[in-house]
């Protein structure tokens, strides 16, 4: 008597629990990109407009040091004092816009010159980045 052995190998692979996996990690990456929010500070490029041209005598000047140093047109002062001045500044110019440069020296850490930007933010301030020429 001839018994055989009927041992198939099925060939044969099951696709549900691989699309259980993926849509998984569609879900976990779709709620994990809502909740990162970029950290940035919002720019505003150059571009064309019929504004009347603001002359440069107009404009503050907030120099910074890399040790740290903030001079305001050309007069040392401490980023307290330098917040209430600009403060009180776009406060005076109203309706009409405030403008001031931010200069800082070469090799200056970032950090001072963000510092700075972030006042210019709070309180609608124009402020516009010279930097020196390499």
């Amino acid at each position: 008597m001839g018994i055989k052995k009927r041992n198939k190998v099925s060939a044969e692979f099951n696709m549900s629990s691989l699309t259980d996996i993926i849509f998984l990690l569609l879900i976990f990456f779709m709620l994990t990109s809502t909740l990162v929010a970029p950290n940035a500070l919002n720019l505003k490029l150059p571009g064309s407009s019929r504004r009347e041209v603001v002359s440069s005598s107009d404009i503050d000047d907030v120099s910074i040091r890399k040790d740290g140093r903030y001079y305001f047109n050309n007069k040392r002062i401490d980023l307290n004092a330098l917040e209430t001045q600009l403060a009180r500044n776009a406060r005076s110019a109203g309706a009409r816009n405030y403008n001031m440069t931010i200069s800082p020296e070469k090799g200056t850490p970032t950090e001072y010159v963000v510092a700075v930007m972030d006042m210019a933010m709070r309180y609608n301030i124009n402020g516009i980045l010279a930097t020196e020429k390499e």
